[in-house]
């Protein structure tokens, strides 16, 4: 599995990653997916404070409790909520940050977190406040890196000139392009990476792709319509074969641009672990490849929140 460093950071994350937040509530089905992503490279495993409330972060930390020394552990703060509410507030104060970090680090089981980031964000935060807490906490060793899991330009544009985060998470695959508009390169030219989310954009650019459209695109997607969407997906199986599946390509897509240090997909049972790893073995993207596909996709753009 190859490594991309996180922006300058001296953290290395495999190219693909896993999202924890799908793994359900089965402490032992979750470490079997967890252990098998580890032994094939997987290196990042990315969870939240509020995935199910605390309880991912707690499945997580059971799972790697023996296995700490092998992988790099992100997890994400900003929403307030109370043990049996479901609910939460928006809250990126530094108080917040600072009381939130002891609780994610409780549950997971470990005295440091690898990346930290901000679950979220609006321009009228008090960004200022919010990344001094960050920076604290890196001072403090509660945390090696911090970054924002953010698909507003305009709070990302924000963060890169006032902080130094190594990262930005956010939505990026081959339906959904508004990152590669601006800020693809802005992060680029500053030096900071971009965990990719949602790499087979819902599954539709997975194996099972149409059934995936066929129900849970009823309305469309961003720009596109149903029918739009279907003839997309059956392009796009023109692509895999023999040579690559659905699944690598979508993934293989996100990581053509330089910036993308990991595409983060997510897995509710080992079969969907193994579609994915199936990127390991695909014969590599052309970028001939890579712009038919651009091409058959839309170029779309952020409609809110742009830089100015």
């Amino acid at each position: 599995m190859n490594k991309r460093q996180l922006g300058s950071s001296d953290l290395y994350v495999s190219e693909i990653s896993l999202g924890c937040m799908s793994l359900g509530s089965d402490t032992n089905k979750a470490k079997e997916i967890i252990d098998q992503a580890i032994d094939a490279g997987i290196n990042y495993l990315d969870t939240a404070d509020l995935y199910g409330f605390g309880q991912n972060e707690k499945i997580v930390g059971e799972a790697v409790k023996d296995r700490r020394e092998d992988i790099l552990i992100g997890t994400k703060v900003g929403n307030r909520f109370s043990a049996g509410q479901e609910d939460w507030t928006w809250d990126p104060s530094k108080k917040h940050i600072k009381e939130g970090v002891k609780d994610s680090l409780q549950r997971l089981g470990i005295d440091y977190i690898d990346l930290y980031q901000l679950h979220g964000g609006t321009i009228d935060d008090p960004i200022n406040e919010s990344i001094e807490a960050f920076e604290e906490l890196r001072q403090e060793g509660l945390v090696r890196e911090y970054g924002i899991s953010s698909i507003r330009p305009n709070v990302i544009k924000e963060y890169v000139e006032k902080s130094n985060i190594v990262s930005v998470m956010m939505q990026y695959n081959a339906l959904d392009r508004r990152p590669e508009e601006e800020v693809l390169n802005l992060l680029s030219n500053h030096s900071i990476s971009v965990l990719a989310r949602g790499p087979l954009a819902k599954g539709m650019l997975s194996s099972d792709g149409i059934n995936k459209v066929q129900y849970k695109a009823e309305n469309g997607f961003l720009e596109y319509s149903q029918d739009e969407l279907l003839t997309i997906v059956k392009e796009w199986q023109g692509y895999t074969g023999d040579k690559r599946t659905a699944e690598a390509l979508a993934l293989q897509y996100v990581l053509h641009h330089p910036t993308v240090a990991t595409a983060v997909f997510g897995a509710s049972s080992v079969d969907q672990l193994h579609d994915n790893l199936r990127y390991l073995e695909a014969e590599p993207l052309s970028e001939q490849s890579y712009e038919e596909i651009q091409a058959l996709t839309k170029d779309i753009t952020y409609q809110k929140h742009r830089m100015k």
